[in-house]
């Protein structure tokens, strides 16, 4: 902790605090919605890095944004995951506070230049929705992420919005390929919320949070991680109705089963933190690898760019 307030907490400190091992959520559906483009032929490599500009400040905005608003209400105090810079005192509330709205300004204007440019001008109204549910999955009076619903957020915004706004603004339309895509990876998302706030159930219980592992409890709560874990592997199978090189998704099975047998398992506490990595790692394999099974489908079909959209509107 400083003392005068005018130093603020070393690099490695805020460095941790953006945690890291969340970012797969990010870049995870702009990776699947770009190969869900790519499966028509319409893949634009120069959208798709600004919208992994959009998610990836987005995410470190929400991190900050938690940091700060668990912190001053002092939800964090015996929190058993990485050290939180406010409720250590490592670095002054509106410094954190600072830092995850400079965040969000940089998602806004990465995502006000991807909506000109995609000529989508009502993505703006899209983008402002992400940012608000940002932060006020901890913020304001009544934040949601303390109703049970953070998991819902995290399905709806960084799986169905992301990876089909990252198609539409690639095609300019969404196919069934991208929602599939979409709730594979919002599942797989959520299931990453779901361990951190399972790893939690002691200390918010406590603190009065009311996150859907508190509401569900111990054991329904790693029933429901399992499904949500398994689900984008399910959608692999549906996925190889038209593009038989989607099962090669299977490759970050490993990753996902060694996960749901630590939760099933009983594992708690600290125990759990190794999870999240584990299905991080999971959910960008799969993405990945079906991008690139679905982009070779779509080179195969139309020969890598300009094919046509299934349908107009």
């Amino acid at each position: 902790m400083t003392d005068t307030g005018t130093e603020t907490a070393p690099f490695h400190h805020w460095w941790h605090a953006a945690r890291p091992h969340t970012w797969p959520n990010a870049f995870a559906p702009v990776i699947a919605g770009t190969g869900a483009a790519a499966s028509y032929g319409q893949a634009h490599i120069g959208h798709a890095v600004l919208a992994l500009i959009v998610a990836w400040a987005l995410i470190i905005g929400v991190n900050f944004a938690n940091d700060y608003s668990d912190g001053i209400r002092g939800t964090d105090k015996d929190r058993t995951g990485p050290t939180r810079l406010t409720a250590s005192g490592l670095a002054e509330p509106e410094q954190v506070k600072l830092a995850a709205f400079a965040c969000f300004g940089v998602a806004a204007l990465f995502g006000i230049i991807l909506s000109v440019v995609s000529g989508a001008w009502w993505l703006i109204l899209v983008g402002a929705l992400c940012i608000a549910a940002a932060w006020f999955y901890t913020g304001g009076e009544s934040p949601y992420g303390y109703s049970g619903l953070g998991e819902v957020s995290v399905f709806i915004f960084f799986g169905l919005v992301a990876v089909m706004g990252t198609e539409f603004t690639q095609s300019g339309f969404v196919s069934w390929e991208g929602f599939l895509c979409a709730i594979a990876v919002g599942a797989i998302s959520a299931s990453v919320n779901l361990a951190n706030n399972i790893r939690d159930i002691p200390t918010d219980k406590e603190a009065g949070k009311n996150t859907l592992a508190v509401r569900l409890g111990d054991d329904h709560s790693r029933r429901l991680f399992t499904a949500l874990t398994f689900a984008p592997f399910a959608v692999s199978i549906l996925l190889a109705v038209s593009a038989t090189p989607a099962l090669a998704a299977f490759a970050a099975l490993p990753f996902a089963v060694a996960s749901v047998l630590k939760v099933r398992g009983g594992a708690s506490g600290k125990e759990l933190i190794p999870v999240l990595g584990m299905n991080g790692k999971a959910m960008l394999i799969w993405s990945v690898v079906t991008a690139l099974a679905m982009a070779w489908v779509g080179w195969q079909i139309f020969g890598g760019a300009g094919g046509p959209v299934p349908y107009t509107s």
